[in-house]
């Protein structure tokens, strides 16, 4: 083996380097500079034979854009000259690749470099001391500058000579027996220890009887080792099955039968419930697209089918708090395979996201309610930076992996008891919630079962050791108080790149409709391939026999105990007969996803593993077992998944000491607002916002962000089932953990009604088909807290049968409390209701942005208040002069919220509510301050009415006299709507006859950020500001997290953005249904969507294109590089976007490079270019490819010659998804040049979208000669580099360009997933195209493609 290294001092920008700046100097205040340099480790076997050698292919992959590669050197540059400089060096572990290096030995392999093992990168950093200061040692500045658990410190000593192998042990600990029959209990005891797993009393009892009794053997390691992984708490929800005895007396119901009950007393619309990896409802008929051929290339066509819709949730909170980012992802990765993984097959659409951490201490932004003294684990990310990285994580993943994230909530909240100093709450243990909607074919409801002969296979990524006992490490009752080494042992790694090839194999399958080969898929998750496989086998107790030598590694020291245990990520199983097998190799050669069979079903009722590669022949493998051949696992499936005794909880009900809510005396009103906007739970999230993908798949009708500033203020989410349908699934999201401090049953109906206020916003079938999922984060099984949870649990269900609707699904994790010191820190106990629902038509839908100012019509405000009462207890305003309060709100009269949800939605439907919103964290001030927000208009409210007939305030303004502070700031069940002036009467009366209490608030008034939010009470003026002022106190405390994230130079440019915002204005067609007129062909006109891997967004494209009248064909760049296709064949070549290997060397650089350095390929791409009855689109990383490859950029950019152009990192430094404003200058597109002068909103997302010139005078040049199609431009239509009008920084604004002929195209931002007006997050009163139209103006460029194609065909 040969390593081959190249170092690149400017690999990292002057902007990194003060980000790493910053973050060193609030460790050491002594750092005064910080140089870094990236250094590149190419691991290959003997040197081959090619036409561009190794080193020379390297150096044009790494080398920076617009550059001949000048900076890269086989030495370092970096070197220390003395006592006050300190050079470290952090890289991945020896015995860790990398995603980064999967996508990199991916491209050389595809380009024939099969010698290619491995590449890595590392970063060197040169930090510089103050005069007189003497470096420190390197390991206090390792942990802020890598992942600990993934990376480590290269030394001279400590750095891979020859081979990333060379420094691993020859061999790993092998698996043994455990000597039960000589030792007893004590070896078992011993053994938890050593490996971690979580075994209690009861467990240790139940396996030393099983082995020692009832099968008179002793268990190996592995066998234990599984057990503790599938019989575990996180596997078994035995706390949720279990007998419950409360103070003495037991209950009738155990947790889960209490929950499967509510399904009693609703629509019986489930299709799956309890009994998969995901839930399920009956969905619609519609029109879907499904290729012809999912084995080679070919034409796709529209067919109808009957959608199931599916919903999952999950957290991932244990490894969250080890290492942020990697658990994020990993968490992210897991529920999308729980997506994939239900019936025989699911395909995601969306996902939602939540994050709950402690206080978060942001530097320089001190607040008065954040306690200064409290410690966390050694082990544990902070809060801060939970909260950043986490969100990164899961961010970073959705992104790559093509799903959108359209809904959340975040949290921050650690304090301690007003009532009992000692008693310290706080999400030191945080929760990282992800969940996610998608459909499945109702054909493919049910899984086969298992028969003998058939085999079961492994598809995704090789077995790494990452995820080592996860199942058991997410079961320990107190985190932290083990061993911290099985606590990183337990977190995995994500890779998307390698999760979206998973999912577009079990999409290909889905496809061929009843032909699907798969018969049986699980997800694999905890326990790893033990539980898995074990499931994919359990039905009947059918057994299976596994061979270890057929698993691909991705560590060559793997043993028996972690192939068998590890959850590594990105893997599926599935059941197969063997005739399909080659059906399916197929399908994952063209898709490049791994596949490996790696046992045979018995039928004998158990399973073992062998460690040897399975026979060729099926009888010998279904024989191969041979009991006197001794084996790491060989166990009964009854012994290990049967059923097993209930377990008995003994609980005790333990009182909580509350305390009265206590304000100031002299409490200032805009005081305590700009306290309780400070919060996160309150302001704005744009911080979350931002970075994530919000639109990719194109089925999204709602996300986070509404109004003409796009404010992240959605109550729901909604997407369509295809790109062909307005039919969709909505979800909404509930939880109030700071309530249930207070009083949990209070808290679990509060839960349902916000996430049922949230909901009442869009038009569903109706109540009784809403179903939930439940997840509950509760320490349960510390004093007090079962007890707690319990009567939670029984409340939920009672309010849920109330309102007929059920609960279908749902997780727990009840291992919410972690060690500090000697002290135990419970996480608040927190339940996340997430419902969702059937929408026959996504239109039908209101935000909260107020609409009426912005129309030019008169509207006013109607209060929907559910409750008599305005209570205090666990609101924000509590939490904001850190205190909990003692009367919580709480909703008695679900009745009144069934009518008040029926008579919303009534009036939704008859089109009479404008915009709505709902009362949740930080009461209705907040709430409407927030509509005010959304809509840029200013409020004139009066709170006459409400005081007048509310009875019941809380005694904490009682005592002040100032009722208005209950009325303005009590998070009590309801919700505000806007209505016309001329309207009002009618819905006050329709309320009013259903016996729904409302009262009137006042009237809208004002548009732009200059209007006033004027608050009075009669004639008494308690508020009265700028909404400018206001909305930037909503936004300080994501400013402040967005200055930690990104470049805080922009963070700050968005900040003071509010200085001069106004609602952009659009300029569309005159008459949109003239111009989308298609011209007839005799012939049809055959286009290629080329899609490499890593690309996300082709099926929004292929819509398009399928509208326009073209045959559009799906084409891998697998078909090309074997020849089963041609680019000659097509009169369109189409470069969707996404993130080709994962942006792996920077973006579109891995794709174009198989397209330049592949000698099939380069003249086929040459020829096309040439030919004049050609046209191509590249958007996104399709752009980024086009600059790549030579289609656009002067007038003289040839194929395969060195770029004029290139597509830089976003100044931000970070993924932008923005919902951004456009013009079309007069321009030679054939695809645009019709729409020359249009102003039009479109979806931007991406992390490389800077346009960058190797001269300067060519952006003249571009822009004399008509080859700028599309420039992002400010509120008032021009041109602009301000940030975030201009999300990436590109110069003039440039956001497209074509070809000097007009026949290329290459685009930034994303038409095809705007190409409908439902897409559309904001549509100006006075557009030209209506919300409620079809199409919008983006098909036109199709449509003229096409026309295009048709008129020089004659």
């Amino acid at each position: 083996m040969v390593i081959l290294r190249y170092y690149d001092v400017q690999a990292h920008s002057a902007a990194e380097e003060e980000s790493v700046l910053r973050r060193l100097r609030e460790e050491d205040g002594a750092v005064v500079s910080v140089r870094m340099e990236r250094c590149y480790h190419l691991e290959y076997s003997a040197q081959a034979e090619h036409s561009l050698a190794l080193d020379e292919l390297l150096v044009w992959l790494v080398k920076q854009p617009l550059s001949k590669g000048q900076s890269l050197s086989r030495q370092p540059a970096l070197q220390s000259t003395g006592s006050s400089q300190l050079l470290l060096e952090i890289g991945p572990r020896f015995n860790f690749s990398t995603p980064y290096s999967t996508n990199c030995v991916n491209i050389f392999q595809n380009l024939g470099y099969s010698e290619v093992r491995r590449m890595e990168t590392s970063t060197r950093y040169l930090v510089t001391f103050g005069e007189g200061s003497k470096a420190p040692e390197a390991a206090r500045f390792v942990p802020l500058l890598g992942d600990r658990m993934t990376q480590c410190l290269y030394t001279e000593e400590n750095t891979p000579k020859a081979s990333f192998d060379e420094q691993l042990p020859e061999r790993q600990a092998n698996w043994h027996f455990v000597p039960v029959l000589e030792e007893g209990r004590a070896a078992l005891e011993r053994i938890n220890q050593e490996l971690g797993l979580a075994f209690n009393d009861y467990d240790l009892d139940y396996y030393h009887d099983l082995f020692a009794k009832e099968l008179g053997r002793n268990p190996t390691t592995v066998e234990l080792f599984d057990c503790a992984q599938s019989n575990s708490e996180h596997s078994r929800h035995w706390f949720f099955r279990g007998r419950m005895v409360i103070d003495g007396v037991e209950q009738p119901k155990s947790l889960i039968r209490m929950i499967m009950d509510t399904q009693a007393h609703t629509n019986p619309n489930n299709t799956i419930k309890f009994s998969d990896n995901s839930s399920a409802m009956v969905g619609f008929d519609h029109q879907t697209i499904v290729p012809s051929s999912v084995v080679a290339p070919g034409a796709v066509r529209l067919q109808s089918v009957q959608s199931d819709l599916i919903f999952t949730a999950e957290t991932h909170n244990m490894p969250t708090a080890v290492a942020p980012f990697s658990g994020a992802t990993t968490g992210t990765g897991g529920r999308l395979r729980d997506v994939q993984g239900v019936g025989r097959g699911g395909v995601p659409i969306a996902g939602t996201a939540g994050y709950c951490v402690g206080a978060l201490h942001i530097p320089g932004y001190k607040q008065p309610y954040e306690p200064l003294d409290f410690k966390y684990p050694a082990t544990f990310a902070p809060p801060l930076q939970v909260l950043i990285e986490a969100s990164n994580g899961a961010s970073d993943y959705g992104n790559k992996f093509g799903e959108p994230v359209i809904s959340g909530f975040a949290l921050s909240y650690g304090l301690n008891s007003a009532a009992d100093a000692s008693q310290r709450d706080e999400y030191v243990k945080p929760i990282m919630f992800s969940g996610g909607l998608g459909t499945m074919p109702a054909t493919m409801r049910e899984k086969l079962p298992p028969a003998r002969g058939q085999l079961l296979a492994k598809i995704g990524g090789p077995v790494y050791r990452i995820g080592v006992g996860g199942g058991a490490a997410s079961s320990v009752e107190i985190q932290g108080s083990g061993d911290a080494e099985l606590d990183f042992n337990a977190v995995q790694r994500g890779d998307a790149e390698m999760e979206n090839k998973l999912n577009r194999v079990v999409r290909a399958c889905l496809d061929l409709g009843e032909q699907n080969p798969i018969l049986a898929i699980h997800d694999q998750g905890a326990g790893g391939n033990g539980n898995v496989l074990k499931e994919l086998v359990e039905p009947g107790f059918a057994g299976a026999v596994i061979f270890s030598k057929e698993f691909q590694l991705g560590d060559p020291t793997i043993t028996a105990l972690e192939l068998w245990g590890a959850e590594y990520q990105e893997n599926n199983a599935i059941l197969c007969n063997a005739d399909q097998r080659e059906l399916l190799e197929k399908i994952c050669r063209r898709e490049r996803c791994p596949i490996s069979f790696v046992g045979v079903v018995t039928g004998d009722g158990r399973v073992t593993l062998l460690e040897k590669p399975a026979p060729k022949d099926l009888e010998q493998a279904l024989n191969a077992s041979n009991r006197s051949e001794v084996s790491p696992f060989d166990l009964e499936l009854k012994y290990v998944l049967g059923d097993m005794p209930k377990r008995t909880y003994d609980l005790k009900r333990e009182q909580t000491p509350l305390k009265e809510l206590s304000l100031p005396k002299g409490l200032l009103l805009d005081e305590a607002l700009e306290r309780v906007l400070s919060l996160v739970a309150v302001g704005s999230k744009r911080f979350l916002t931002n970075k994530v993908d919000r639109c990719v798949g194109g089925l999204i009708a709602q996300q986070q962000c509404v109004g003409p500033l796009q404010a992240p203020l959605a109550d729901y989410a909604l997407t369509t089932v295809s790109h062909f349908s307005h039919s969709g699934i909505a979800t909404s999201i509930g939880t109030q953990p700071l309530k249930g401090l207070l009083d949990p049953a209070a808290m679990a109906r509060m839960c349902v009604a916000e996430a049922l206020s949230n909901l009442v916003f869009v038009k569903i079938s109706e109540l009784a088909d809403v179903k939930c999922s439940g997840n509950w984060m509760w320490a349960a099984k510390l004093p007090g807290e079962g007890a707690r949870m319990f009567d939670a649990c029984k409340e939920l269900c009672q309010i849920l049968e109330e309102l007929h609707i059920a609960i279908d699904g749902g997780k727990d994790s009840l291992s919410m409390a972690a060690k500090v010191g000697g002290e135990t820190i419970k996480s608040p106990g927190t339940l996340v209701i997430s419902t969702y629902a059937p929408c026959p038509d996504v239109r039908l839908k209101v935000t909260p942005d107020l609409k009426g100012p912005g129309a030019g019509s008169k509207t006013s405000l109607l209060w929907i208040n559910l409750e008599n009462s305005a209570r205090l207890g666990g609101s924000a305003l509590a939490q904001a002069y850190a205190q909990q309060g003692k009367d919580t709100p709480n909703l008695t009269r679900s009745d009144v919220l069934g009518k008040a949800f029926a008579v919303t939605q009534s009036l939704l439907g008859d089109g009479l509510i404008q915009a709505g919103h709902d009362v949740s964290d930080g009461g209705l001030l907040v709430c409407v301050l927030e509509m005010a927000i959304g809509g840029l208009s200013g409020l004139r409210v009066d709170l006459s009415e409400p005081l007048a007939k509310l009875k019941n305030f809380d005694k904490s303004v009682e005592k002040l006299n100032r009722p208005e502070l209950a009325v303005l700031f009590a998070e009590e069940c309801g919700w505000v709507v806007e209505v016309l002036d001329t309207d009002l009467e009618r819905v006050r009366s329709t309320y009013e006859k259903a016996g729904v209490p409302n009262y009137y608030l006042g009237v809208t008034e004002g548009f732009g950020l200059d209007s006033r939010v004027v608050l009075k009470n009669g004639k008494s003026e308690l508020l009265d500001q700028p909404l400018r002022v206001l909305y930037k106190k909503w936004e300080r405390t994501s400013y402040e997290l967005e200055k930690l994230q990104a470049n805080p130079e922009c963070a700050e440019a968005e900040y003071n953005s509010l200085e001069y915002r106004q609602a952009p204005q659009y300029r569309g067609p005159q008459n949109v249904q003239a111009e989308l007129t298609l011209k007839r062909s005799s012939a049809p006109v055959r286009v290629a969507v080329l899609r490499e891997e890593g690309v996300n967004s082709e099926r929004e494209m292929m819509a398009c294109l399928l509208r326009a009248n073209f045959e559009v064909h799906d084409v891998t760049m697998s078909d090309l590089l074997q020849g089963t296709a041609s680019v000659s064949q097509y009169r369109g070549l189409i470069f969707p976007g996404g993130f080709s290997y994962a942006d792996t060397l920077g973006s579109a650089k891995g794709w174009a490079a198989n397209i330049l350095h592949n000698p099939r390929l380069l003249p086929q791409f040459e020829a096309f270019k040439r030919r004049q009855d050609v046209f191509s689109l590249g958007i996104c990383n399709g752009c980024q490819l086009m600059t790549l490859i030579g289609f656009v950029g002067s007038a003289k950019s040839e194929v395969g010659a060195d770029p004029d152009v290139a597509l830089l990192h976003n100044k931000s430094q970070r993924f932008e998804c923005r919902w951004a404003t456009v013009k079309i200058p007069s321009n030679r597109s054939i695809m645009l040049g019709s729409m020359k002068d249009l102003v039009l909103g479109c979806w931007v997302a991406h992390g490389e979208g800077r346009f960058a010139f190797r001269d300067e005078k060519l952006i003249s040049h571009l822009q004399s000669e008509q080859l700028v199609t599309l420039q992002y431009v400010d509120d008032v239509g021009k041109p602009t580099e301000l940030y975030p009008l201009n999300p990436n920084g590109s110069p003039q604004g440039i956001a497209g360009l074509c070809s000097s002929d007009g026949r290329h195209l290459a685009l930034m931002p994303h038409p095809e997933r705007c190409s409908s007006m439902y897409q559309w997050p904001y549509v100006p009163s006075s557009f030209e195209v209506s919300p409620t139209q079809s199409e919008s103006p983006w098909q036109i460029m199709f449509n003229n493609a096409y026309n295009w194609c048709v008129k020089s065909n004659q």
